[in-house]
């Protein structure tokens, strides 16, 4: 997608062919800053701490991540060390785990003196596949918009997302933006309500930076304010993203997701979950008794950073010295109410049968 009018991904290889640069996502919209990885370590911590953040690009850099330990010691023991550093630094995105199994099962028969090449191999082969997964996405939820689009002519379309789902949280395209992408690039009237996505605001910190880079018209709103929106009928169809989808349908998502999906169904307003096929995790059943939620820190609660009037970048405390925090991370929404899963084989029923027809090979892929 777009920055400053230039095509740019969230994480690609160093023109030295072995680090690895990504855009610090901690920084926006504030300031546009690339780190550079250059170790296993350096993978583990950005994806820890967010410097990058999102399912898919999760799982990419960790990829690379594994790519960086095979450089320096490509060893079975350090191949060990650097899949349990890895996993270790989130818990909820599948994709994770997946990229990490995709490495270690390619890597592990392989002779030391092959894995580095290997493994820079496979990372960028699996950046290469997420972008192709994304735009697939995009072209199927396209027919969607398109739908609702001919139905109210000369009318914009209005789409309402949770957190980012964006490029920003893959390596291109996005997930529930692919679909608001193409629909902008090929001249619909589209217009997509951004919920800010407390507590680390990433709708209006990440998704509404990378909309306003590619010109797609969009309005921030709190995030308590979709219901509203939805009962009086400026909501015509939710986007959004997912960080584990179960096999029967059950989607975890960024939280509140949960809260948008009851105020779409009691409104008639369809529901939609975009995500990638290593985001299914086919060796669970019931998501809210099997997925694991994050809990995160508590200052991501009880602070906000912002730029002052003076242009200078201040975080400041908003709670009450010694009030006790919940920061749950997730939730999951149930498949009864998500009324498809857009995937890059189509839009599918969220329900075994469906994800099972068009993905037999994760079914297998589960089992192992």
């Amino acid at each position: 997608m777009k920055v400053d009018g230039k095509h740019i991904r969230s994480i690609w290889l160093e023109p030295d062919g072995w680090s690895v640069g990504a855009i610090d996502q901690r920084r926006l919209p504030h300031e546009f800053i690339v780190a550079q990885l250059t170790t296993c370590e350096s993978a583990a911590d950005a994806i820890r701490s967010m410097l990058v953040r999102g399912a898919p690009l999760i799982g990419a850099t960790a990829a690379y991540g594994m790519a960086l330990a095979m450089r320096a010691d490509s060893s079975d023991a350090a191949l060990d060390r650097a899949y349990k550093m890895l996993i270790a630094t989130r818990p909820t995105a599948i994709n994770l785990r997946w990229a990490l199994d995709e490495m270690r099962s390619m890597l592990r028969p392989l002779p030391s003196s092959e894995r580095a090449a290997a493994a820079y191999s496979r990372a960028a082969a699996i950046a290469e596949e997420d972008i192709a997964i994304n735009k697939a996405i995009g072209q199927h939820g396209l027919a969607l918009i398109a739908s609702i689009a001919a139905r109210k002519p000369g009318q914009r379309v209005n789409v309402l997302t949770h957190c980012n789902a964006g490029w920003l949280a893959t390596v291109d395209w996005g997930t529930a933006t692919a679909p608001i992408y193409l629909a902008h690039d090929r001249a619909h009237a589209i217009h997509v309500w951004v919920d800010e996505t407390r507590p680390r605001n990433q709708g209006d910190s990440l998704t509404a930076w990378e909309l306003g880079q590619h010109g797609v018209p969009h309005t921030v709103i709190p995030d308590n304010t979709g219901g509203h929106l939805m009962q009086h009928g400026l909501v015509d169809l939710v986007i959004v993203g997912t960080d584990r989808v179960t096999a029967n349908g059950d989607v975890c998502n960024k939280i509140g997701t949960y809260l948008k999906a009851l105020a779409a169904h009691d409104n008639g307003v369809p529901f939609y979950v975009a995500l990638p096929s290593p985001t299914i995790d086919f060796s669970i059943e019931d998501g809210i008794r099997q997925i694991p939620i994050e809990q995160r820190a508590a200052d991501e609660v009880t602070t906000m950073t912002g730029r002052t009037a003076e242009g200078r970048i201040e975080t400041v405390r908003i709670v009450p010295d010694g009030s006790p925090v919940a920061n749950y991370g997730f939730d999951v929404t149930p498949a009864r109410l998500v009324t498809g899963l857009i995937t890059e084989r189509g839009v599918l029923r969220a329900d075994r049968v469906a994800l099972s027809a068009a993905f037999p090979e994760r079914i297998a892929a589960a089992a192992e």
